[in-house]
């Protein structure tokens, strides 16, 4: 029997919702076989739930990616990196193991913030990751900040904002507009050099959507790891991640996160 093998180069979220954690529970429920290579640990003061952000040692993630890619992967994607040299790490395994299936989700902020955590990070992500991507998954804030387009609040900004992205030269962009686009529909944006696709779904009012833009790449990494096109990872993502928000629950005073087990418990198959 053989399962596709899929990389996350990520931080350990340690409530459990995002990060690494989110991914191998949506590789896991996608019929993938996950491996993390870790970059940072990020923990939460119980009494405000401010984060705190401690970095892998780059000796460290070299000796885990070591080990992984002896293995072998049939996709990867990257979550948080945390620093420029971490980006030159992930780039230099995508380069020197020839990777196919990129997947970059290009973090720059724990949620509930809204300042990029490393600004130097985000010109590495621009100018030396994202270039290498299959696909890249921003969100509205994400989007703004790799396209110098300036606040994303119209489905026309999230164009024009796919556009410069794509120039940076990645073969497919994701922009996530989700609840935070005005409308009845959660909406995403699709661009892949020449055409644009609008992905719409239902849309919750919930604030429990911790860790819905990590799943949401990984749901693709693990549809290009099974052999998907790209363009059918990201419809099968877009429906997990609406099942994983639809159901998902209060972990605690301040965070939820989504249900990563929805999609399967939808009667939805992998």
């Amino acid at each position: 029997m053989t399962i596709p093998k899929a990389l996350t180069i990520a931080g350990s979220d340690s409530s459990g919702g995002a990060g690494l954690q989110a991914d191998l529970k949506t590789f896991q429920e996608l019929g993938v076989y996950g491996m993390t290579a870790i970059t940072t640990i990020v923990s939460m003061d119980p009494k405000d739930w401010s984060h705190k952000v401690f970095p892998i040692a780059i000796e460290t993630l070299q000796a885990q990616l070591d080990t992984i890619l002896s293995i072998g992967v049939d996709a990867m994607k990257t979550g948080m990196l945390g620093t420029p040299e971490i980006v030159e790490v992930a780039a230099r395994a995508i380069d020197e193991h020839n990777l196919k299936n990129v997947v970059v989700d290009p973090v720059m902020v724990c949620k509930g913030t809204d300042e990029v955590m490393q600004p130097d990070n985000l010109v590495s992500l621009r100018d030396v990751l994202v270039p290498r991507a299959t696909v890249v998954t921003p969100n509205l804030f994400e989007a703004a900040q790799l396209s110098g387009h300036g606040p994303i609040k119209t489905l026309d900004d999230m164009k024009e904002a796919a556009e410069a992205i794509h120039k940076l030269g990645v073969a497919y962009v994701l922009i996530k507009g989700g609840a935070k686009l005005a409308g009845e529909r959660a909406i995403d944006l699709l661009y892949d050099g020449n055409t644009f696709e609008v992905l719409e779904s239902e849309r919750f009012d919930t604030t429990y959507t911790h860790g819905a833009g990590c799943t949401t790449s990984a749901a693709i990494a693990a549809g290009l790891a099974k052999g998907d096109s790209v363009r059918d990872a990201i419809w099968t993502a877009k429906k997990f991640i609406t099942e994983a928000i639809r159901l998902g629950f209060p972990l605690n005073g301040y965070v939820g996160p989504t249900h990563h087990g929805a999609y399967r418990q939808s009667g939805c198959c992998c």
